[in-house]
Parts: C-alpha cells; structure tokens; sequence
C-alpha cells in the first residue's frame, strides 16, 4: 500500500512507500517530510477492487443496538448541583502499522484539564488507554461501548458529561440513509481489525438520544473524518474571519437524531472529508492531535469564554502553523477511493462544532 503526497517544493505527486516518512523528489531533489494523518488506510475490501489481491476482509462495522448490560466501574459520586462525569480514550494502536505517537499524550493532557480547570473528580473520570493494567480499561471495542453506556448511566438534570477521544477515525457507506454525504462516520478501537469500528449511529443512540432535559454532554473528537461523529442535527460552519451559520443536517428519512431534551455539542478534528494531523508542530516538544491541543490551548490562554470563541481560536490556531512541518500535503486511499476524488488534496484541518440544536456562539458561554 503507498500513501500519494505532492513534494513541498516543485508540487509533483509522489509515492510514499510504506513506512516511510520522508522522500526526496527525483525532479527538483527536495526532501518532504510527512506527518500521521488520524485515519487509516482502506478496508481490504477495498483494494480487491483494484489489485485482486486475496487479503483478508475487516469485520463488519454494521450498526447495532447500544450496549445496555452492567459495567464493572463504580458510578459518579452524587452531587447536589450535579455530578460531572468523563469518558477519556486514547488510542495509539502499538505494534501496528497504524501506530500514533500522540494520541495518549492528548488523554492524559485532557484528564489534568477536567480536573483542574473544571473542577471534574478524578474518581468520576474514566481513562481508556493501552496503558491501563485493568483488562476492562483498555480501549477495546467492548470496553468503549460499555465506557459510553456508563457514561449517560443514571443521568439527570444538572449533570455534565465529556466524552474525549483521540485515535483513527474513518468512514464507510451509510446503509440507512440518515448521511448527508452518504457515509457514517467511524472510530476505531484497538482491535478493530478483529472486531470492526464503532459507527455513528450507535454513539448517537448511546449517549446522545438519551440525554435527558437539563443535562449537557461535550465530546471532543480528535480523529480523522470526525466533522459529524455523533451524527448530531446541526453543524456550525464558521469562516477564518469568524463568521458563521448553522448547517441542517437532519436526515432527510426523518430519523430523529437529536436528545430527550438535553443539549450535546461536539468539537471535532476536522470535516468529514479531512484528516487530523498526530504532529510535534504545536508543542514542539512532543506529538499531540493538532486538535486536543489546540481545545486546551484556547481555554488555558483565555479564548473559551463562548464557543463561537473558543471555536475561532482552535481554527486560527491550525490554520497558522504547519502542522507538516514543512512538508507536503497527503492523503489516504480511503479517500481516493471511498469519495471518488480524483485532485489530491492535502492535509486541510479545520475543527468543526455539532449541536444538537443551532444557537449563538458568540452569546452562548461555554462550560464544561
């Protein structure tokens, strides 16, 4: 499998080999550096198409009900002003080809920000990382359908709810005709090569339909394709100069995708035909998701008091630095070959804000 990129220097398209994360231009001689995009390459399936290869499927990735049994973590304590809770997965998919090198970075980075700048106990707060010794704490697919049951377990008005995930996310051809687009959105669990991805539709059901009247739920979603994760009814499309209006996404089969009276809103990486950037760039120190960095960021310097501001931060944030380093641009065959494109285009980054009901970012403060 080759990834196609186009050289920083002359635009050529060249073809990285696999693994490779530098190459030099057999034309102008100048060397590309290439970053981790948060997405993967296509499903075998996929390549069958082109090559005839015999290479195994990925398991199916059909949507299913939300999972409804017992979790083996405690509850929430109770709370008289209500009980915030938090589900934080990172996922750097060790001793694969797909490895991250920030994704764990941005969950531990995430969890001091909950506890420290928004007062969220540690105890109410759910890691998911290879990291964790608890089998029932690492972020496969059961663990994180189970991580999202508990998360929405017993929620009441008054209750605060984050849900934070950091890893490879992607796409597949939508079977109920509830996408814009045509395609659902996925993320992958550290097995999903066994076990397949989690789809939109199900972390909708799980902890957005759900949310009951004067509860709140914020996910911030730093994966690849992740404009419309949680498949929420309305996306905020805001330009560099910071205006913006509210897009319908509804599906046009009337499924209803809103909450049971709740408010949810999402920070997500980029659009749905984007990827997110693993990348040293922002913290010249160590790889984080551009994203997850860019979210913690804006609150620490003061640019979260509204999510109209925070939202304009995050994006000003991205679009001055280069999150390649100074290298070209790329993209995955996933997007060859799922949307059809047939002009590369690189590594385009703009976080997106769902809702899931539209209102003024500029008047609405933010909290978590």
């Amino acid at each position: 499998m080759q990834m196609l990129i186009d050289c920083s220097n002359c635009r050529r398209t060249l073809n990285l080999p696999p693994g490779a994360t530098t190459i030099r231009c057999a034309i102008c001689h100048a060397i590309t550096h290439v970053a981790e995009p948060r997405s993967i390459p296509a499903p075998h399936f996929y390549y069958n198409n082109i090559n005839h290869s015999t290479s195994q499927h990925l398991p199916p990735s059909s949507h299913c009900a939300p999972y409804s049994g017992s979790v083996p973590w405690a509850p929430a304590p109770p709370n008289p002003q209500g009980r915030k809770k938090a589900v934080i997965c990172g996922i750097s998919y060790k001793g694969s080809q797909f490895e991250l090198k920030g994704c764990l970075n941005d969950a531990k980075c995430m969890k001091y920000l909950l506890m420290n700048r928004f007062g969220f106990p540690e105890q109410s707060i759910l890691m998911l990382t290879e990291e964790e010794a608890d089998p029932s704490r690492r972020p496969t697919k059961k663990n994180i359908r189970m991580a999202l049951h508990w998360l929405v377990l017993d929620c009441q008005a008054g209750d605060s709810l984050v849900f934070h995930y950091s890893g490879h996310g992607s796409q597949q051809q939508d079977e109920n005709g509830d996408e814009v687009d045509g395609f659902d959105e996925t993320i992958l669990p550290m097995d999903f090569e066994q076990e397949g991805m989690i789809v939109d539709d199900e972390i909708n059901d799980t902890i957005v339909r759900p949310l009951p009247r004067g509860a709140k739920l914020h996910a911030i979603v730093d994966a690849c394709h992740s404009g419309t994760v949680l498949d929420l009814p309305y996306l905020c499309r805001m330009t560099a100069s910071g205006q913006y209006k509210w897009e319908d996404h509804r599906p046009k089969n009337g499924q209803n995708k809103g909450t049971s009276g709740g408010e949810v809103f999402c920070f997500s990486g980029c659009d749905d035909n984007q990827t997110s950037a693993d990348t040293v760039a922002l913290s010249k120190v160590t790889s984080t998701g551009a994203m997850t960095f860019s979210f913690i960021q804006a609150v620490e310097e003061g640019q979260a008091s509204t999510y109209g501001i925070l939202l304009n931060s995050m994006k000003a944030t991205i679009r001055h630095t280069n999150l390649l380093d100074g290298a070209g641009r790329v993209t995955s065959i996933l997007a060859l070959l799922l949307n059809g494109r047939t002009v590369l285009q690189g590594l385009k980054q703009e976080p997106q804000l769902t809702a899931s009901e539209p209102f003024d970012v500029y008047t609405k403060p933010f909290s978590l």
